[in-house]
């Protein structure tokens, strides 16, 4: 098979304009996966690598008005015949996808027709009751649970029949069957698992886990039972003919939403902390008895987020009947953590394999790969339980969320909320897709370049592109520039869109042959802004306490071209109108000036930032900040008078002292050169300007003579000495 290889080569050449040589040109690579995340992929599948690829072929089926009233697809199974089953909330309507068409089974023409008449006629039909587990049994019937003031277990054989109505549970959270056909129940809020014989008879209790809801359940090839419940995140093990239980993992997310097992005996347990059961009910929530339960902690008193339908403890009751206007979640909204994919092999060993900034909702497993359903951006992913690659296989750009999945043999059906739809994915690939990048900014408006590609194109596939650009951050801002003409890429090729600060590219996959698809590694397109001065924002000096004399000079100076900048400095003293330079050609930011080479006084120091390294000499340019005033002192004070006098045996010392240009620190005494130095305070008390009188009164002084020497120095440590000599008779 001839491919052809398009290859991302060195960019600096990329440029459309000859004054771009003026300025180093930019050059963006998006080639992680992350960042081609942020785009928009339409019928595109992204992996984990980074690599583009076409998409599965998508369809959304057609309902008619049947998901009118329903606000949530909770959860979905199949039978052998392939058809889809669609449990759904507020109204607990179950539908059957059978040859294309949707059908309700549930409720019954003559449910629907008793609800009518006795429904107020201003108010819609909200029947509060929803389902969120369905399961096909032994026989491939199918086992729903219905949750709601009356919470039950039904079988649909043609007709409805409840199998288990348990007295105090309110929710039927999750289903499973054995392989001789036992039927497993986890329902909420008081945690409990149950299970019926493969008649759907005699239900037996068999483990209360101390959490309040029974998430997902999982039963592997000898028969024991595995829980993923909510609050804690924990997985449970239970052997189903004891009762006895073991917690296989403690994880660090509140809710283990769905367990999957693969052909080797390893379970894979997704994790959330996204209040997914509240979410999927968001709405006035159903009356529930005061009675029964068991003590919350303060915890769960606390956790008002948890208080609605999902976890009703709250004591008070609420009108059955609800606001028909759907829950709004936002689309793209985060959730408070990301949510994990744990491996736990037969030993019990925990891999953490898979980790997203989104919400869990299901998950299910085709071969090597789970498929992971998610919110709020409504993503489907693949990972490979071998290799734990990623793959972004569907986005959808209406709802927020897919909260459930269905695998047929030959496609995987998606349930989605914030509007509900279903949709039908296949396997073989889309003949066309189309990836749009996010904004791309350069900061300022640019002259934007050439695209580049790395990617194979095998024979029968195409790869084009188009771009366009603008000044706003809103991709969907009018004043953006209309797409350029869909063009072929063959080597590197002008991005033809408008001088402007933000740009879009967005390229069109196709293919002709069935078992193809072109692969875009990576996306290289280069820009350059019109040379900006630099700015030199700060400008300190701050006198070395260990270098006498010295100053540390340092700068701060930014270039919104990137380019490379060298920095001049000149000093003057203040009142002078020339600079003498000091320094040139500098490439950092720092200099040490000892100013010892100038006499005292007080000076000012220029920082020039020049960009010629990146630019021509004759569109380079500059920028320049001057520094606060530097006060240059190395020179100690002077004493102004120094005199004696002696009365009765007692010393009296009169000094006065001045500095030029630093306030005076300190005056310190000492006799007969002496080690021991006495403090003496101004005769005002403090030291705070630059002349200040002592009197200092020495007591004790043994006759005869005596040398005086006096200590002193200005804020800056510049330290003199003077001695004094007296006779004591």
């Amino acid at each position: 098979m001839m491919q052809r290889r398009i290859l991302a080569a060195a960019l600096a050449a990329m440029l459309c304009s000859p004054a771009a040589w003026a300025v180093t040109s930019q050059i963006h690579r998006l080639d992680k996966a992350a960042d081609l995340l942020a785009g928009k992929a339409d019928q595109v599948r992204i992996d984990s690598r980074g690599r583009i690829m076409l998409g599965r072929r998508s369809e959304t089926i057609k309902t008619g008005d049947l998901l009118d009233k329903v606000w949530s697809i909770n959860a979905m199974t199949v039978d052998t015949n392939g058809h889809v089953y669609l449990g759904t909330s507020p109204n607990g309507d179950i539908f059957r996808l059978a040859d294309g068409t949707l059908e309700r089974l549930y409720p019954t023409e003559a449910d629907l027709a008793s609800d009518e008449s006795e429904t107020v006629k201003a108010d819609p039909v909200i029947r509060n009751e929803h389902v969120f587990a369905l399961t096909m049994d032994k026989a491939d019937r199918l086992v729903a649970g219905i949750s709601g003031k009356t919470c039950r277990l039904v079988r649909f054989d043609g007709q409805w029949r409840v199998l288990f109505s348990p007295d105090e549970d309110r929710y039927i959270l999750s289903l499973a069957t054995d392989e001789v056909g036992n039927l497993y129940v986890g329902t909420g809020p008081h945690g409990r698992i149950w299970r019926l014989d493969p008649f759907g008879q005699n239900p037996t209790l068999v483990y209360t886990c101390r959490d309040k809801n029974v998430l997902s359940l999982a039963v592997d090839a000898e028969g024991r039972v595995y829980a993923g419940c909510d609050q804690r995140g924990l997985v449970y093990r239970i052997d189903p003919s004891t009762g006895a239980a073991t917690v296989v993992y403690d994880s660090e997310q509140e809710e283990v939403v769905a367990l999957v097992f693969d052909d080797a005996g390893r379970l894979y347990a997704a994790a959330t902390t996204a209040g997914v059961i509240s979410s999927k009910v968001r709405f006035d929530p159903i009356a529930a008895d005061t009675e029964g339960g068991k003590a919350e902690s303060k915890k769960d008193a606390d956790d008002t987020a948890t208080t609605k339908l999902a976890v009703p403890n709250t004591g008070g009751s609420a009108s059955d009947t609800a606001a028909a206007k759907a829950p709004s979640v936002k689309r793209g909204a985060l959730p408070k953590s990301a949510g994990h994919i744990y491996r736990i092999d037969p030993r019990g060993f925990v891999t953490d394999m898979f980790t997203d900034m989104t919400v869990f909702f299901d998950m299910g497993r085709r071969g090597d790969e789970l498929l992971l359903a998610t919110g709020n951006e409504a993503k489907l992913f693949a990972i490979d339980v071998h290799t734990e690659d990623k793959v972004a296989l569907y986005s959808d750009e209406q709802s927020a969320q897919i909260t459930a999945l269905a695998l047929t043999d030959g496609a995987t059906f998606l349930g989605l909320a914030n509007p509900p739809q279903l949709v039908r994915l296949d396997a073989d690939l889309v003949t066309e897709g189309t990836y749009t990048s996010d904004l791309i900014d350069a900061g300022q408006p640019a002259r934007w370049g050439k695209l580049q590609l790395d990617a194979d194109v095998p024979e029968g596939c195409e790869l084009r592109f188009s771009a366009r650009s603008g000044n706003v951050k809103d991709p969907n801002d009018p004043t953006f520039s209309p797409w350029s003409d869909p063009v072929a890429i063959r080597q590197a090729m002008p991005l033809d869109c408008p001088l402007g600060r933000f740009c879009q590219v967005r390229l069109i996959l196709s293919r002709e042959r069935s078992d193809v698809t072109p692969v875009v590694r990576e996306l290289a397109l280069s820009h350059v802004v019109d040379n900006l001065a630099p700015k030199v924002t700060q400008v300190k000096a701050a006198r070395q306490a260990s270098k006498p004399g010295v100053f540390q000079l340092a700068w701060t100076a930014t270039d919104d071209n990137k380019d490379t900048l060298v920095y001049r400095l000149e000093f003057r003293q203040q009142g002078r109108a020339m600079w003498i330079e000091l320094k040139d050609e500098l490439t950092s930011a720092t200099f040490e000036w000892d100013s010892r080479t100038v006499e005292d006084g007080r000076y000012e120091v220029r920082v020039t930032a020049d960009d010629v390294r990146s630019n021509t000499p004759q569109t380079a340019l500059t920028a320049s900040r001057i520094s606060d005033i530097i006060v240059v002192d190395n020179t100690a004070p002077t004493v102004e008078h120094a005199t004696t006098r002696v009365e009765n045996g007692v010393l009296t010392l009169l000094v006065g002292l001045r500095d030029e240009l630093s306030v005076l620190k300190s005056l310190e005494v000492t006799v007969d050169s002496n080690d021991k130095w006495i403090g003496a305070l101004p005769d005002d008390g403090v030291c705070d300007t630059t002349e200040e009188q002592f009197t200092i009164v020495l007591k004790d002084l043994e006759p005869g003579p005596h040398v005086i020497a006096l200590k002193y120095a200005d804020h800056v440590d510049n330290t003199g000495y003077k001695t004094l000599e007296v006779t004591i008779p």
